[in-house]
């Protein structure tokens, strides 16, 4: 990971400063996504302080998404590579033209100044969802974080931009087609739990 992020991440040697390296910048901010903690141990650990270690967790976040984006997150775009997705489908739990499992999960977050109930979710804490789609190997085909947790999980559901591209035909979702030994056409869909409501 390392050599992958050091384009990103390595700054410039001058003569006022030496540069902190990568891999510092990388065990420390995975460090801080393990524990969630951002105390004065993260900062011992490193010998490094505080407010430079605020200043790099973001960066090391971009460069992580920039570099591996493609790779752990391929969200299908075409036809044939959500065919892809429903014949893993077919073949591995007979179950047809379907897409991905969908499904939602709340975050815990510390309470955002002057939230409201926005943030605040039927579970009785602060929250922000994350929704994904996964494919029959349990990988992500898709990803939307951020939405408050006070909004109901379908409404987060019906809200979000793989909802609004799948609706206005713009990802790439293959027309319908018959099921095997059948010849109606039936739609390619997304499967999930009661939460979410059936959609023609």
């Amino acid at each position: 990971m390392v050599e992958m992020l050091t384009s990103l991440l390595q700054k410039q040697f001058t003569f006022m400063r030496e540069p902190l390296q990568v891999g510092l910048k990388l065990e420390a901010t995975i460090c801080f996504l393990a524990t969630g903690n951002f105390n004065q141990s993260l900062q011992y650990s490193f010998r490094v302080e505080a407010s430079t270690i605020r200043k790099f967790i973001p960066e090391v976040y971009k460069a992580i998404i920039a570099i591996y984006e493609d790779e752990v997150l391929p969200s299908p775009k075409t036809e044939k590579a959500w065919r892809e997705a429903a014949d893993r489908f077919s073949s591995r739990w007979k179950y047809h033209n379907c897409l991905g499992a969908v499904d939602g999960k709340h975050i815990a977050i510390k309470m955002p100044p002057n939230p409201g109930s926005y943030y605040y979710n039927y579970k009785g804490f602060h929250s922000i969802v994350l929704m994904a789609v996964a494919d029959t190997a349990y990988k992500f085909l898709y990803v939307d974080v951020g939405a408050e947790g006070g909004a109901s999980s379908e409404g987060t559901g019906n809200n979000r931009s793989l909802l609004d591209a799948v609706e206005e035909n713009r990802a790439g979702v293959p027309q319908p087609e018959p099921l095997p030994n059948e010849y109606h056409p039936e739609p390619y869909h997304f499967v999930g739990d009661d939460t979410f409501s059936l959609r023609a």
